[in-house]
This record gives structure tokens, sequence and C-alpha cells, in this order.
């Protein structure tokens, strides 16, 4: 039996800068790197895909059809 058979897979490089990753800031390398990413996110830049929002729909407010 070879031993990199239960060897577990190469960990992931920090997506930010692309050094080793350091647990306590998973999956990020330091706070610094983890502020970067929090910083990409309350911009915008980083963008779930989804459905286009008309904007006039979306100011109007939720009104229910009782009749």
């Amino acid at each position: 039996m070879a031993d990199n058979e239960n060897a577990a897979p190469p960990a992931k490089p920090c997506p930010i800068c692309g050094k080793p990753r350091v647990a306590q800031y998973k999956p990020f390398c330091s706070p610094r790197c983890a502020d970067i990413d929090l910083g990409r996110w309350l911009k915008g830049s980083y963008v779930i895909p989804g459905a286009p929002v008309d904007e006039a729909e979306a100011d109007k407010p939720a009104h229910d059809d009782e009749d």
C-alpha cells in the first residue's frame, strides 16, 4: 500500500494573496486578507447572480389584495 493513499489533500491557498492558510483566519492567511475580502463584499465587488430586479418595483411597498 502506498503512503500517499491516506495523505490529506494539499491545503488550498488564501483566496486573496495565495499564501498558505492559517487556521485562525480560515480560509485566509491573515486578518488583512480577511478584511480585504469583507471590503469587497461591502463595496459590491462580489455579486451573487440572480434574476434582474426592476428598481421601480423594488421601491414599491408590498400590499395585500384583500377585498
